[in-house]
């Protein structure tokens, strides 16, 4: 699964930094599901979410690899080669 994927090697051992989407913490937003980024550990809401924070952490970043927060989900998804790793 991990087959042409170049950014295996900026994912860092990382704790999340919040119990939920950081930014939807600070306005009062509201999240589906939640997303942690493997570089620096920032929890992000999914593409199915309104703020879409995980995805806009990745534009703002260009860190490229997240892993599901989710209980009992243990994907990774490399935004930059679009696939799970």
């Amino acid at each position: 699964m991990t087959a042409g994927c170049t950014h295996l090697d900026q994912i860092h051992p990382v704790a999340p930094g919040t119990q939920g989407c950081e930014e939807c913490l600070r306005s009062g937003g509201r999240w589906v599901h939640l997303r942690m980024c493997l570089v620096c550990g920032h929890v992000g809401c999914c593409d199915s979410s309104q703020g879409k924070h995980a995805t806009g952490h990745f534009h703002e970043t260009g860190h490229p690899v997240i892993q599901s927060a989710e209980p009992g989900e243990s994907w990774r998804w490399c935004y930059v080669d679009r696939k799970f790793v």
